[in-house]
């Protein structure tokens, strides 16, 4: 089939874009078009929380059923107005030029790359070893799902408000949750990785048949694994508002404590899984919830 393409201007910026109703999520019939359109709507709240970040992309080129690959690398056949950042990368002492998704241009020039998740490490480009929060990714083993991750982010949060702090949550647009502890303030990850692996150790010493902190799909069955490893440079979390290549274009999306504790109540896990179209009504509606997470300042607690 030909390529068709067009010129839209976003922000200014002239922008070629092609084969806009090529199919992404086909249960959905969601297209190439409706992606650019998510991620020019969802700008307004995105933008805050990917500005002068280094972003890794997850290419879909055929859709959510065909192949895909991460890019770090920003590639060279970008417009002027895509930004890029160099981080060295310490396994082979090599620069990498990551992209910055500054500018609403910019988010959809990535997603006619056909870029349908947004990738970000905790720290930003100018200070790459110096993380802004601390995170915490649940992740439900085999025979466990949502609810048991919203169960293990209710204790979480009252184990940190015990220790004067705030934390934040979202869905990970997939299987599971993600917290995150707002710090904003001066820390490195010398500070936080072993922090992060102290908590997740406790909540297992207190329910080891429920919580896990290995990796492995045997030790995850039955069982929530708190990924404590992610506060590190190297490694990258899904985005806040990043579409998820699921069945259907399900968003990482911000929730309350209240919506949490209400999904529990009525043991309903589809009361944490939110599609594009439900996100920009709650935003339009209720704004970012995710935005303490780059403005709430917090020193990181001590542990007795």
């Amino acid at each position: 089939m030909a390529s068709t393409k067009e010129t839209i201007t976003v922000g200014g910026h002239r922008l070629e874009v092609s084969n806009l109703d090529k199919v992404f999520y086909p249960e959905a019939g969601f297209t190439k078009g409706d992606l650019i359109d998510y991620y020019r709507s969802i700008s307004k709240v995105l933008l805050p929380h990917l500005k002068a970040r280094p972003v890794t992309l997850k290419r879909y080129p055929d859709g959510i059923e065909g192949f895909t690959f991460y890019e770090k690398s920003c590639p060279e056949h970008r417009p002027s107005f895509v930004k890029t950042v160099a981080i060295r990368r310490k396994r082979d002492d090599k620069d990498v030029n990551y992209c910055q998704l500054n500018t609403e241009a910019a988010l959809a020039w990535a997603s006619n790359l056909a870029n349908l998740e947004l990738h970000v490490a905790l720290g930003s480009a100018r200070a790459p070893h110096k993380p802004h929060s601390v995170v915490f990714d649940l992740d439900p083993g085999e025979g466990t799902g949502v609810l048991e991750c919203a169960e293990v982010a209710v204790r979480l949060k009252g184990l940190f408000s015990e220790l004067g702090r705030d934390s934040v949550a979202k869905t990970s647009g997939s299987k599971g949750l993600q917290l995150y502890l707002p710090l904003n303030t001066k820390v490195t990850y010398e500070e936080t990785r072993p922090w992060a692996k102290a908590i997740a150790a406790r909540l297992e010493a207190e329910t080891p048949d429920a919580i896990v902190i290995k990796p492995s799909k045997e030790a995850r069955r039955g069982r929530v694994f708190i990924d404590w490893s992610q506060n590190h440079p190297a490694k990258t979390t899904v985005c806040v508002y990043s579409l998820r290549a699921k069945d259907h274009p399900t968003v990482s999306t911000p929730v309350t404590w209240d919506e949490i504790e209400s999904a529990l109540d009525a043991g309903d896990p589809n009361r944490l899984v939110f599609t594009h179209d439900e996100v920009l009504k709650r935003v339009d509606q209720d704004g970012d919830h995710f935005e303490p997470v780059r403005t709430l300042k917090q020193r990181l607690p001590r542990l007795d």
